[in-house]
């Protein structure tokens, strides 16, 4: 009985872990996801690297033909001490989603708060508008939404070698679960290894040369000798769309110059080379 001592519950998808999910999530003890499965702003249980308060997971797949009755009546079980739920204006639950807020409140002994939509400079926040922002690679008015910056974290996979021969050394990422915003060059900070750095990202289609899809980062302030296993990318602003360059040269040339892009956008965001390494930007 893994809830045996908590006393107030948020319950909802989370799949952003944004502002609004954040607000519920401040006036609780516990967590509950429902795992639907198709979380691509924080999928599974990355959901907790965000979270201030312990989560825990319930499957849609297991519980999506309860009805709302046996749903409460099972959350009751689980947290036998349960005094107060908390949940968005717009949840719902049960088979064929009947229940509503007003349902858990006459189903459920205790207190239940209902937690309004929430805008940001006028902008309802929202995951399905969250995404819609990095599909078009409005990384700051994304970030502005969640709180936070954006972040990806993917395990690192073989590269075409290319990059360190004749442009710049990167890190290749096989990015499984996760949405990925407009194809691009952006200006991220990357985790390796326990360390911020510095770093340049690209998401989209090799152009220049095999037209392939690639994702991978190139770390500005540091060469690394071997390869991690993984690394996560927090995302701070889009530097430039995708293009083709006829010549290695010239594309070298370009990520110099998004290389010092980079450079001013992350200096103006708060991030130099020692704060990074600190992890305090």
């Amino acid at each position: 009985m893994y809830g045996n001592g908590v006393k107030s519950i948020a319950i909802g998808t989370f799949d952003g872990m944004h502002r609004a999910h954040m607000e519920l999530i401040s006036m609780v003890d516990e967590v509950v996801v429902i795992e639907h499965g198709r979380g691509s702003l924080t999928p599974g249980f990355r959901r907790s690297d965000f979270s201030p308060k312990p989560c825990a997971y319930r499957v849609l797949e297991r519980i999506k033909e309860m009805s709302p009755t046996a749903f409460i009546a099972s959350l009751m079980e689980d947290y036998p001490k349960l005094e107060k739920i908390v949940v968005g204006y717009d949840f719902r639950f049960g088979k064929d989603r009947e229940g509503t807020p007003e349902t858990i409140s006459a189903l459920f002994g205790g207190e239940v708060v209902v937690v309004d939509e929430i805008s940001v400079n006028g902008v309802a926040v929202h995951s399905g508008t969250i995404r819609r922002l990095l599909s078009a690679g409005d990384i700051e008015s994304a970030n502005s939404l969640l709180g936070r910056r954006y972040r990806i974290v993917a395990d690192v996979v073989e590269g075409q070698g290319l990059g360190r021969k004749e442009l710049v050394p990167t890190i290749n990422l096989d990015v499984k679960e996760y949405m990925l915003p407009a194809e691009g060059v952006y200006a991220t900070m990357s985790l390796v290894d326990g360390e911020w750095y510095r770093s340049v990202s690209f998401f989209g289609h090799r152009r220049s040369t095999d037209g392939s899809y690639a994702v991978e980062t190139h770390l500005i302030d540091i060469d690394m000798a071997r390869r991690p296993r993984e690394v996560s990318v927090e995302f701070i602003s889009r530097i430039r769309e995708n293009r083709r360059f006829d010549k290695l040269s010239d594309l070298r040339m370009r990520i110099y110059e998004d290389i010092e892009k980079a450079l001013s956008i992350l200096s103006d965001s708060g991030c130099d080379e020692e704060k990074s390494k600190e992890g305090r930007c």
